[in-house]
């Protein structure tokens, strides 16, 4: 069985989708992607820096048109989207929050739903448009959250804000005393226990953020596709690929929106946590 690809290039099916879930990956200092440590997916960071550029501008556009009299159509979207993560902040971190802790979920949760709506782009529309301009064997993946240096990246930095932001309301001397004194008691037989429970869930608050979204990004990066192979198998293949990748993209929206969502209430979370003492 073959599949039809860009430029009338036949591809097997583990071919197929080996190419459309590989990376634009070039090694640093000019090596290949399998030479050296330090590789780079181009894609993966031009798509995420064009998105945020994109979304960040839309909403500066709208903001800087802004009326106090009767909103238009985009604006009071715009005051929906604002009012709705503000009311989330609100409900957890009872701080400032209008001082970095609300901007900073709202860049989050527009951001990440941007890179995840990605994932409704037909992938063999991007592979043409790539192999159209870089050549048959040209590869770009477009949903950056499908790539774990994404979400990871964005996990640690959230991680990151947790510990300066925890480091700011304690100081130093008091978020040491947290790591050791804290939940089991101060009595020194128990700093080794307190300080590696404090270890353990240091470091599962990056892994399960990053984790949790690039899971399902990828889980519905990979239906796509083989319901996209399922329709080259005949007509009947076409027929049911056709009514279950429109039911499928129906419930992805679900699922684009919800990861959004929670990767921005966790990272409210952590922050919120970040402020309070055990």
């Amino acid at each position: 069985m073959t599949t039809e690809h860009a430029q009338n290039v036949e591809l097997t099916p583990s071919e197929y989708i080996a190419h459309h879930l590989s990376f634009n990956a070039q090694g640093v200092n000019g090596n290949t992607a399998s030479e050296g440590f330090w590789v780079l997916h181009y894609d993966t960071l031009l798509t995420s820096v064009v998105l945020g550029l994109l979304v960040m501008g839309l909403i500066w556009w709208v903001a800087r048109g802004a009326t106090a009299g009767v909103p238009t159509k985009r604006q009071a979207f715009v005051e929906l989207v604002f009012g709705f993560v503000d009311d989330q902040v609100k409900n957890i971190f009872h701080g400032d929050r209008h001082s970095f802790i609300a901007p900073t979920a709202l860049t989050v949760f527009i951001w990440v739903l941007a890179m995840n709506s990605m994932d409704f782009l037909p992938v063999d529309w991007v592979a043409a448009i790539v192999s159209f301009f870089g050549g048959e064997h040209a590869k770009w993946r477009i949903v950056p959250t499908s790539d774990i240096n994404t979400t990871f990246a964005l996990a640690l930095a959230v991680w990151f804000l947790m510990i300066f932001f925890s480091i700011k309301a304690k100081g130093l001397g008091g978020w040491i005393h947290e790591l050791f004194c804290a939940p089991f008691g101060s009595n020194p037989l128990v700093w080794p226990a307190n300080f590696l429970f404090n270890l353990i869930e240091y470091v599962s608050k990056p892994l399960s953020h990053s984790l949790r979204l690039f899971g399902n990004m990828y889980a519905g990066e990979i239906i796509f596709l083989l319901l996209g192979m399922w329709a080259a198998t005949g007509l009947s293949g076409t027929v049911f690929g056709a009514i279950l990748g429109a039911g499928w993209s129906i419930f992805h929206i679900l699922i684009v929106a919800l990861q959004a969502f929670i990767f921005m209430m966790l990272t409210v979370v952590y922050l919120a946590m970040a402020h309070e003492s055990h």
